[in-house]
């Protein structure tokens, strides 16, 4: 449907706002101004930015530790050694596929819990009424502030005492509810989910979880989605703890990379190899769930 004319709206909504519609046509602005050039600059800016680690990281990967020490800054294009390199780290002395098996089960199970319990309590927060509910939300929103390293002692101590040192439990445990979760899915059913709908399904009979299950849940979809992958991409780098509770014996992958090293030595070129290898499953995560991950951004960006 077309916008109405000027004379149009001269004549319907006065003189003041046929002015303010002939400057929004003018300069472009709304819903039907088109990116210009400098936008497209900025988005190739940061889509370069935000590439060249991995490119940097192919290109020592595609080198030799000879060519490293001599010239630091790689060559422009990936050579050869690229596959001989990768080959080296399936090669090496660390069980990289257990290591591999170990992140997806560690990551999977982290971000299937966070999202389960992430939802039931911002549904809770968003749209359910008990005393303390601000309070309790604040606390938990206040949490994030406290440093990871701050806990890592009692929480090993926790991990002794229940047997868990060395297991994925020890891993999977602590992540399994994030405080960010919790305040990202409340802000998103406070947002998205009417008061209408729950009432609507509680007429009809059904319980709480039923309500949860089938009027909650499918609306934070775009939101849980998102809130999945951005757990799964930070269980899958996560070093600092699980290098702490598993060690060298039943390793995470960032782990398992951190054992190419020698003790007196780094061979950079295989070290990279290596971190090529962990992210080709992300990028593929990517590619298969990137319009998901894009559409819960923006539903999460939009309020009503």
């Amino acid at each position: 449907m077309s916008a109405p004319s000027i004379p149009v709206i001269r004549q319907t909504a006065g003189a003041g706002a046929a002015r303010s519609a002939a400057r929004r046509r003018k300069t472009g602005v709304g819903s039907e101004r088109r990116p210009r050039w400098l936008t497209y600059t900025l988005l190739s800016l940061a889509i370069l930015v935000s590439a060249y680690p991995l490119y940097f990281a192919v290109q020592l990967a595609s080198s030799t530790s000879a060519e490293i020490a001599q010239n630091p800054i790689p060559k422009l294009l990936p050579s050869g050694e690229l596959f001989t390199n990768l080959k080296r780290v399936l090669e090496a002395d660390i069980d990289l596929w257990q290591a591999i098996l170990n992140s997806i089960i560690v990551s999977t199970a982290t971000a299937v819990s966070v999202v389960m319990f992430a939802t039931l309590a911002g549904y809770s927060f968003a749209k359910l009424r008990f005393r303390g509910r601000r309070q309790l939300l604040v606390f938990v929103i206040a949490t994030m502030a406290v440093p990871t390293q701050l806990g890592v002692v009692p929480l090993f101590i926790v991990m002794r005492e229940l047997d868990l040192v060395g297991s994925l439990w020890a891993v999977i445990l602590p992540g399994m509810v994030t405080a960010f979760g919790v305040f990202w899915m409340t802000q998103y059913l406070d947002a998205a989910l009417p008061y209408e709908l729950i009432e609507a399904a509680r007429v009809d009979g059904a319980s709480m979880i039923r309500t949860f299950w089938n009027v909650a849940l499918p609306a934070a979809r775009p939101a849980a989605a998102m809130l999945g992958l951005f757990t799964f991409i930070a269980s899958w780098t996560n070093f600092f703890w699980p290098s702490i509770v598993l060690g060298t014996k039943n390793p995470t992958l960032p782990v398992a990379l951190q054992l190419l090293q020698a003790g007196f030595f780094k061979d950079i070129a295989l070290i990279m190899a290596g971190v090529v290898i962990s992210v080709i499953p992300l990028i593929a995560l990517f590619i298969v769930a990137g319009r998901q991950l894009v559409a819960g951004i923006m539903q999460g960006a939009v309020k009503g």
